[in-house]
């Protein structure tokens, strides 16, 4: 089971007090600053939870799998996401 955006707000929600509208802004917020920071080039941590950084591709040769064409695929930027010690703990305690 997969929990989807709606139902993580509506949880936060409850176990906080607050409105649906408020914990969907939060997270909005959040969200946003991820992307200012690390398309920056910033790495965004929270101690014990998670770290997310821009990774840096190399330019690479690779192969059309229909054709078997050979083609330069350019130079890019990925996204890492690191669980940090605590998520990891909880992880292994289930």
């Amino acid at each position: 089971m997969a929990l989807n955006r709606s139902e993580l707000v509506a949880v936060v929600a409850e176990k906080t007090g607050n409105s649906q509208v408020a914990v969907n802004a939060v997270l909005d917020s959040v969200f946003d600053t991820f992307v200012e920071q690390v398309s920056q080039g910033e790495k965004v941590s929270i101690p014990g939870w998670l770290a997310v950084e821009r990774t840096d591709r190399a330019a690479r040769t690779g192969r059309n799998p229909q054709t078997g064409e050979t083609i330069q695929i350019p130079a890019g930027h990925s996204v890492k996401l690191t669980a940090g010690s605590k998520l990891k703990a909880a992880v292994s305690k289930k």
